[in-house]
């Protein structure tokens, strides 16, 4: 073991320390639409950023379980600061799949790289390189980024098609538009990104479809567990924290405001109606399945990359699944609590109102849809071939 990588509990237990935190900041970030600096200088001190980093450039290469456990952590803090770390982490998982010179240059400082899987621009080949052209929307921490993974789309190497590409391109070669003005995770500060004629040498250029069947540009990365997993599966396991994390945080608040009248009728207080105990016990419950789900989507991840054993279809469709149920029961769980609430909790003073707001948010992204990971397992259960790449 690396004496230089902290253990599971201790990067849990800073995590838990900087949520106090990141708490008091939310409602600024809110209102400004990014995460605040000290926000930033408290998840920077407690190393969270280099969890998704080899170890050779000074970081933790983190299991998946005690990633899951660590987002659970910041995310009763605040939503979107947990969801920024996420997005930096598999950004920067994914720079780890470029030559391992390139990851001398990305990581020669400490750096958060952000990033897209959606190939909304456009690589014309050029020397040594190509050009890349197109905007990005949803780049979550751009603000706040040095480096960006962009898809873009072209030549597959015969010409005959065209095929999504990596590209990695520093944030200085690209021009922000804050655009990011949403009704949920508005303190991601997940504004659009824009390429104009942007020169991206061949050894920051990567084929997606390698890249998703574990071939990495990289030498020394395969030798890591971390790196071994796929992309999608690694990804899935990403997020499922900040999920549990909003719901955990959406039932503590119900629960210390218990002692509310129930309006228009003679409970005294919420405490005393068969209704909140049927509601409170349904969230803890769906918390649990939820929690459940991710701990077997990241002991999948863990053991399959410890073993480096090969993914098959069914479980790399099974991992978009139990993504998409932990949403969907997070989501829920807020839900169910925030319309338990009554018209108090309406005031964007509340954090209620925040959580139902961030996980409704979060439950729309198109690797989180729940209706749409479940059709692809049902599928691919029912013998189809997955109707997609993102696998």
């Amino acid at each position: 073991m690396n004496p230089n990588v902290p253990a599971r509990a201790e990067l849990v237990r800073r995590a838990a320390e900087v949520a106090p935190v990141l708490r008091s900041h939310a409602p600024w970030g809110e209102e400004h639409r990014r995460l605040h600096e000290e926000s930033l200088a408290a998840l920077t001190d407690a190393g969270l950023f280099r969890m998704r980093v080899p170890t050779r450039y000074g970081g933790y290469e983190t299991e998946a379980a005690t990633f899951v456990e660590v987002m659970t952590e910041l995310a009763q803090g605040d939503g979107s600061a947990a969801w920024n770390v996420s997005a930096w982490s598999i950004s920067a998982w994914m720079a780890c799949q470029f030559p391992d010179h390139v990851q001398d240059e990305v990581f020669a400082s400490d750096v958060r790289v952000c990033g897209v899987l959606s190939p909304s621009a456009s690589a014309v080949p050029a020397a040594d390189g190509a050009v890349v052209n197109g905007r990005w929307q949803f780049i979550s921490g751009a603000h706040h980024s040095q480096w960006q993974v962009a898809l873009a789309m072209g030549p597959t190497p015969d010409g005959s098609s065209q095929w999504p590409l990596m590209a990695l391109i520093p944030l200085s070669d690209l021009t922000i538009v804050d655009d990011w003005d949403t009704t949920g995770l508005r303190g991601t500060g997940s504004v659009t990104t824009v390429a104009e004629n942007v020169f991206v040498p061949h050894d920051r250029l990567l084929p997606l479809a390698l890249v998703l069947q574990e071939q990495s540009a990289s030498k020394l990365n395969p030798e890591s567990p971390l790196y071994r997993a796929p992309l999608i599966a690694t990804g899935s396991t990403t997020f499922t924290g900040t999920a549990i994390g909003l719901a955990k945080s959406a039932l503590a608040v119900f629960l210390e405001q218990l002692d509310k009248k129930i309006t228009y009728t003679e409970y005294a207080s919420r405490r005393e109606a068969p209704i909140t105990h049927l509601q409170v016990a349904e969230a803890a419950l769906r918390i649990e399945e939820a929690e459940a789900h991710a701990a077997r989507l990241a002991a999948m991840v863990d053991a399959k990359g410890a073993a480096g054993e090969p993914w098959t279809v069914e479980e790399r469709a099974r991992s978009r699944a139990y993504l998409g149920r932990v949403f969907q029961l997070a989501t829920r769980t807020a839900r169910t609590l925030g319309d338990a609430s009554g018209g108090g909790s309406l005031y964007l003073t509340g954090t209620l109102q925040r959580t139902v707001r961030d996980l409704h948010a979060l439950s729309l992204h198109a690797l989180m849809h729940s209706s749409t990971n479940t059709e692809l397992y049902g599928r691919v259960l029912c013998g189809l071939p997955p109707n997609t790449m993102y696998l």
